[in-house]
């Protein structure tokens, strides 16, 4: 497969099938990434789970694939949540071209916040024997980056006013290391941030990968 465009015929059915086997609660996506990042989603179905739509972007996890700091393994049964607090049971099929280079992706949420609450006697169905993975699905890119931009200030542990240089390097380092100079203007947003000019973000992102490395 050199570009998931002819087969998505057969991808859109899939998604259907499956969706139409797990009923309301499963949404599957089909990401295409020969698009720009900020709308990869070409066909979702029971979008209301993560409250996505065709056009939206992909998630953090892609980023990371894309930034190369993920191998791009499929990901089977782990546990995620949305923004309103549901909790979900994924799976990640990645698919490559004969390069070996991830072109698009096929996604599966099951909402299983239902079954979680009847634990006890559902157990076999909700136990993932995983532990959770933070995944952002969100609408608008903004949102994602926004998001890595508060995991990156958790991670540090201060607000940029009481950063100094070593801490604003670390910052930029833990948001590349996530893709997140992937996302178009992300540099002008992180400058704004961290309240420090594009020639000083630059710089310092040069020194994040050279500690990297």
């Amino acid at each position: 497969m050199e570009s998931i465009t002819k087969e998505l015929p057969l991808l859109t059915e899939l998604a259907k099938g499956i969706a139409a086997q797990f009923g309301d609660n499963c949404e599957v996506v089909v990401h295409d990434w020969s698009r720009p990042y900020d709308s990869t989603i070409v066909v979702i179905e029971n979008g209301q789970v993560t409250g996505r739509k065709v056009g939206d972007p992909g998630t953090n996890l892609g980023l990371e694939i894309m930034r190369g700091t993920s191998d791009g393994d499929n990901r089977h049964n782990y546990i995620t949540q949305t923004a309103d607090g549901r909790i979900l049971r994924s799976t990640s099929i990645y698919m490559k071209n004969g390069a070996g280079t991830i072109i698009g992706a096929l996604c599966i949420n099951y909402d299983i916040t239902d079954l979680m609450v009847a634990e006890k006697t559902l157990q076999s169905l909700t136990a993932s024997g995983l532990a959770p993975v933070r995944e952002s699905f969100v609408s608008n890119v903004n949102e994602l980056l926004d998001t890595l931009i508060q995991e990156a200030q958790e991670a540090i542990g201060k607000p940029p006013a009481l950063m100094g240089k070593e801490d604003k390097i670390r910052f930029i380092q833990l948001l590349d290391v996530k893709g997140a100079f992937l996302i178009k203007k992300s540099g002008e947003r992180i400058c704004s941030y961290l309240g420090i000019s594009k020639y000083t973000l630059y710089n310092y992102l040069e020194e994040s990968k050279s500690s990297e490395q």
